[in-house]
């Protein structure tokens, strides 16, 4: 996908959601133009759910979208998930893969750098703990979870807001309690790497 000729463009990175993406994160995702989602969607009824302003969705399959955790009837769709993808924006590209097959854990963002040097910035999953390591290029970003199910630190996404000088990132996380509403636990301005 090439969107590389918007002058600014808002993207929700999201991974992990397993059939429980959790709901009170929609409107924020909807105030989106990309939805990235890094695998483990599990559930295509979420599909539906996400609505970012352009209608553009991306989804990387992740170890566990098989067959055989996916509901009946849907092996079409599922086979349509690329292992991973690329989008090229304003300021670089960006690159998602759900980072299950890079492995040892220890060395995974290292590794992730040396199969991606190409890109401004590398999303995975598959850890469900969000990461922001914007130390090196190209940058490795992990959402974490934005469903129920093991969303370390409560369920959330990273909104990546890119324009052809600037990238910003901020981690969007759910209270534990109450999650009627949300807070912003790391925002880190980035200039160019």
């Amino acid at each position: 996908m090439d969107l590389s000729d918007r002058q600014r463009i808002t993207l929700a990175l999201i991974s992990d959601t397993h059939g429980t993406l959790e709901h009170d994160l929609l409107p924020l995702l909807a105030e989106c133009d990309v939805v990235v989602h890094a695998g483990d969607l599990v559930d295509p009824v979420e599909l539906r759910q996400l609505a970012p302003r352009s209608g553009h969705v991306i989804v990387v399959r992740g170890n566990n979208d098989t067959p055989g955790q996916w509901p009946q009837d849907t092996e079409t769709l599922l086979d349509s998930l690329p292992e991973q993808a690329e989008i090229a924006l304003p300021g670089g590209l960006l690159v998602i893969e759900h980072g299950h097959r890079v492995n040892p854990a220890r060395t995974r963002h290292q590794r992730l750098r040396r199969r991606h040097p190409e890109a401004r910035a590398i999303v995975y999953g598959h850890t469900h703990r969000r990461v922001i390591d914007t130390d090196e290029s190209p940058w490795v970003l992990n959402p974490g979870a934005a469903g129920r199910q093991r969303a370390y630190g409560g369920p959330g996404f990273l909104r990546l807001i890119a324009t052809a000088d600037h990238w910003e990132i901020e981690s969007i996380t759910l209270p534990k309690r109450g999650r009627d509403t949300y807070t912003s636990a790391h925002k880190k301005p980035q200039g160019r790497p």
